[in-house]
């Protein structure tokens, strides 16, 4: 019987146990006590690479006489990657639950190390150039990301990665992630970071797949978490078969994710422009045609200018729906301007208020048919008409909203387990 299979037969602990005593001969130091770093690189189907990255691993651990420890996060590999994992030293983790955030997730739970190194088995990263990641750690800083971009300082070898991840992809959604979220990092889906354990258990993680990435930088920028980042080198990864990556796919859900938890940019912006232009062409049009150069406005600019009023305020709507909800359920931190006056505006005072505009937008309406009785019910000048009807319209639907909007929030805000 083989080594490997008569480990896998061994019960948890007892293998555990005979592995870690082999560590101090395979590099990995952890007789001083507690551990203080652990490796996790997830691994799916990585035999051509793994176990150059745990010897590269084990080398930084020898320079840096660190207490550490090299867990293979494996996602269920086929090609015998697990085998030659625990043969270079490894301690693996099997992670059933298929995913990039899934395999690093349970990684880095079942690590000892006061500090976590995360990084991709595919040989791209260099594990040997960690160093400089824990001595920012030990500073106090609670991530630290590593940056491939030139623009960051970083360098990326020829074939390392595809033009279109280099050139339109990571810096792009790294620009949108800077200017959504205000974070100070050039390259947002760097592979190669290092955190404290404490720090990613506060940041609560829960996506599986690649918006992982953007989840814990983003967490971590929300809770105002110390944020450094170190420049690296990017290598061509070292397997002949395709990466698991998808660009156009992950890059669309890398976005999907930021919007997701950015709804100032997805609800509150959007909404309060298409407001404010739609309250501007209103006001303006109420008394009567505007003519701007050769260019004549009139009910039919209304009509649209009530549409956007009507849009942009269900557009805020959503924004005060996903904050309360996402607040109630711990996602984002609360603090925001916006937070504070939705708190002043009770249910009650909402309902109020969507009454008022109801009310408002009736008697409109019911001088605009007293008007029409008066001409015995018969034919009427549309425009004149509609200046009055349109209005009174858009008012007793932004009152009806209001209304049934303020009770959704306070749904939303209602005590649970």
């Amino acid at each position: 019987m083989s080594y490997i299979t008569a480990f896998r037969r061994l019960p948890a602990r007892t293998a555990r146990r005979r592995q870690r005593a082999r560590m101090p001969e395979m590099g990995v130091n952890d007789s001083a006590g507690d551990l203080e770093v652990s490796i996790v690189m997830p691994c799916l189907n990585e035999a051509e690479t793994v176990a150059s990255c745990i010897l590269k691993a084990r080398k930084a651990i020898a320079a840096g006489g660190l207490r550490a420890e090299i867990i293979v996060a494996d996602n269920g590999s086929t090609d015998g990657s697990r085998e030659i994992a625990e043969r270079h030293g490894a301690r693996v983790v099997p992670v059933p639950v298929k995913g990039y955030g899934a395999a690093l997730r349970e990684g880095i739970l079942a690590a000892s190390g006061r500090y976590i190194i995360m990084g991709d088995s595919d040989d791209s990263y260099d594990f040997t150039e960690i160093l400089p990641f824990i001595e920012r750690l030990r500073e106090g800083y609670d991530l630290v990301m590593g940056c491939r971009l030139p623009s960051g300082g970083g360098r990326i070898m020829p074939d390392a990665m595809p033009w279109k991840n280099r050139w339109i992809g990571n810096p792009v959604l790294s620009k949108i992630g800077r200017l959504f979220f205000r974070i100070p990092v050039t390259d947002f889906h760097c592979g190669l970071r290092g955190f404290s354990r404490d720090a990613f258990l506060r940041l609560n993680m829960h996506t599986t797949g690649m918006e992982f990435a953007s989840e814990m930088i983003i967490k971590a920028g929300l809770l105002n978490m110390k944020i450094s980042e170190l420049p690296i080198t990017l290598h061509k990864d070292g397997r002949y078969r395709p990466p698991h990556l998808r660009p156009w796919r992950d890059g669309w859900r890398h976005l999907r994710f930021m919007l997701m938890y950015s709804p100032r940019w997805l609800f509150l912006l959007p909404g309060i422009a298409l407001m404010s232009v739609g309250a501007i062409f209103f006001g303006a049009l109420l008394s009567g045609p505007l003519t701007v150069g050769t260019v004549h406005f009139d009910t039919n600019t209304l009509i649209v200018s009530a549409m956007a009023v009507l849009l942009g305020f269900q557009l805020c709507s959503f924004y005060l729906f996903t904050r309360r909800f996402a607040l109630s359920e711990g996602l984002l931190p609360s603090g925001s301007w916006m937070d504070k006056l939705s708190s002043v505006i009770t249910l009650e005072g909402g309902i109020l208020i969507g009454v008022a505009m109801a009310l408002g937008g009736g008697a409109i309406l019911a001088s605009a048919v007293i008007g029409w009785a008066r001409k015995d019910f018969g034919p009427l000048s549309y425009p004149e008409s509609l200046r009055r009807v349109i209005p009174g319209v858009t008012m007793i639907i932004l009152g009806v909203q209001m209304f049934f909007s303020s009770f959704f929030i306070g749904i939303l805000g209602l005590p649970r387990k």
